[in-house]
């Protein structure tokens, strides 16, 4: 496997592990409903006790915003709590994701639907995959990838 140009090293301390995702990303990327254009931005807010993103999604049939902080929760593990402009949230924490790649980093989250993931891991290049599954009985379902590159 050929190493990835961006830097996937990890940072110190509990947050560290997110350290790569750092910046300003955008993909591009087709879906059921056409072509999709998405930024996101994490970066460190609140004295860096968290990483907020910020991400944004340009469709044809019109915007959609997530804005999510990443920290420790109350029992000490890395959480996250995320808000959609379509006024939905979920909640999660960090999970092992390295059945999709060896560097991947992740969440997991109870949805009303059942068990989701989300993963990011570095390219060969210069940016970074990011998926979005579902858990059912026969694995894990794949619905979003896409592919980023520096913004």
């Amino acid at each position: 496997m050929p190493a990835s140009k961006i830097n996937w090293k990890k940072g110190r301390g509990k947050l560290g592990f997110l350290e790569p995702l750092l910046g300003k990303w955008e993909a591009k990327a087709e879906s059921p409903l056409g072509p999709v254009r998405c930024t996101r931005s994490y970066s460190r807010v609140l004295g860096g006790k968290f990483i907020q993103l910020s991400a944004l999604w340009i469709m044809g049939q019109g915007n959609y915003e997530e804005s999510a902080f990443i920290g420790l929760a109350d029992d000490g593990r890395v959480g996250f709590w995320s808000f959609t402009s379509d006024g939905k949230h979920s909640t999660g924490y960090a999970a092992d994701v390295t059945d999709l790649h060896p560097l991947a980093i992740g969440f997991e989250a109870h949805m009303p639907a059942g068990l989701a993931r989300m993963a990011y891991w570095p390219d060969d290049e210069d940016g970074f995959h990011w998926v979005v599954e579902s858990k059912n009985k026969h694995g894990w379902h794949r619905f979003t990838h896409h592919h980023y590159h520096a913004a």
